[in-house]
């Protein structure tokens, strides 16, 4: 098996019903907007209260960064009305995520991160009330980032190249695009050949460890999702190696049990005996977020093994932890979308529907569950609300990985 089934539970959802996913995206987007108060922002979830900082969060990832994001998102994209707008708060939030990352241990290196840090904060304010001011120290932390050594999405230059691209492709800036290049440029001349899988791979060294993962969050899948939606800003022949470069790690990295693929945490997990330590199924490590990644990349070679992802994970059903999108029912859900994306056929927009309707029932037995919503764009409520409006929508866009400015 190519999952762990205790990570996994039956699928169990009603057929689609558009109004009552039109019912939880707005209920979820009102009780958001209701419980949200500037000294403490978000009430902390009983499931992060465990070891929680005294200094609430405010980055993009699981903080109140992510949280406004998805609010504006939303009212930008049609799908509801805030009652204000929430530009203030989101220009105090870089200042007091310094504070949480202080708290938390993190080291100056780590303080332009995408997801954790300034950039994806300098990102929302820059959007919600744009500026020169901001634009500069977005440009300092996208340069200053290209050589951190995680070379990851939370962390690393693959985030912060996110950042690079979604600012190109609203201002049309060239210094946006050599941003982007630079960080390429760098990340190629930094992968690792395996002799012995015939692919290249990149070592992350991060929280104080060196490995080598595949995942979407922390490993190979996320290097590749910002060079695949770039791919147009890099010369012809760059364009071309890594194309080749990406197609061939995927699938010399998959693991097949008949018509099902998954990937495993770890490039080591391919040489160790039996099966993986962990066979995860989820955005941040395992077929999901492979998917997601690379759904655009412009290469047959991976059709086949992207459709047996896909099976996989339909084949697993729903993920125990929720609805959230980092490792639930929502984030798998995007697999499907991007399949769809991919392949036109209607049975993939089926199968996120049907995910969506189950995470409506996650959802609901959760907030039961511990009295409150849980306030978090990958790992919370908010973004499981985004979910709701693709699969309303039928197309999928993976918020702060497709998709930033609305």
């Amino acid at each position: 098996m190519l999952h762990d089934a205790d990570r996994h539970e039956p699928l169990c959802a009603p057929s689609w019903d558009e109004r009552a996913a039109r019912d939880a995206l707005e209920r979820i987007v009102r009780d958001t907007v209701e419980r949200w108060s500037p000294a403490s922002m978000w009430p902390l979830h009983p499931l992060d209260a465990d070891g929680a900082s005294p200094v609430p969060a405010c980055n993009l990832y699981f903080g109140a960064g992510g949280v406004l994001w998805a609010l504006h998102y939303l009212h930008a994209a049609g799908a509801v009305r805030l009652p204000r707008s929430f530009a203030g708060d989101a220009e105090a939030l870089p200042s007091r995520n310094r504070a949480w990352l202080a708290a938390n241990g993190a080291g100056e290196r780590d303080v332009a991160s995408y997801l954790m840090g300034d950039t994806g904060l300098l990102l929302l304010a820059h959007w919600l009330r744009p500026s020169p001011a901001l634009a500069a120290a977005l440009e300092a932390c996208i340069a200053g980032n290209v050589d951190h050594p995680a070379r990851e999405l939370m962390w690393g230059a693959p985030g912060t190249m996110l950042a690079a691209l979604f600012l190109f492709r609203r201002t049309g800036q060239a210094r946006w695009a050599a941003c982007f290049r630079d960080a390429a440029d760098a990340l190629w001349s930094q992968r690792a050949a395996s002799a012995r899988h015939g692919c290249s791979y990149w070592e992350q060294d991060l929280y104080g460890h060196r490995t080598a993962s595949l995942g979407a969050v922390h490993g190979f899948a996320s290097l590749a999702a910002p060079i695949v939606r770039g791919l147009d800003l890099l010369a012809p022949h760059a364009r071309a190696a890594w194309v080749d470069c990406i197609a061939t790690t995927c699938l010399a990295t998959a693991q097949r049990e008949g018509t099902f693929a998954n990937w495993p945490p770890d490039v080591a997990d391919l040489d160790a005996p039996g099966p993986p330590r962990k066979r995860l199924m989820q955005v941040c490590h395992g077929a999901p977020g492979v998917v997601i990644a690379l759904a655009d990349l412009p290469s047959a070679d991976v059709d086949e093994v992207l459709v047996a992802a896909g099976e996989a994970i339909w084949g697993a059903g729903p993920l125990a932890k929720g609805s959230n999108l980092c490792h639930g029912t929502g984030g798998n859900g995007y697999a499907f979308l991007a399949l769809h994306r991919r392949t036109g056929e209607a049975r993939w927009l089926a199968r996120a529907r049907a995910f969506a309707m189950h995470g409506i029932a996650q959802t609901d037995a959760a907030a039961r569950r511990h009295g409150q919503l849980r306030y978090s764009l990958w790992t919370g409520d908010p973004g499981f609300a985004v979910y709701l409006w693709d699969c309303l929508r039928g197309e999928g866009a993976f918020p702060t990985l497709d998709a930033f400015f609305a």
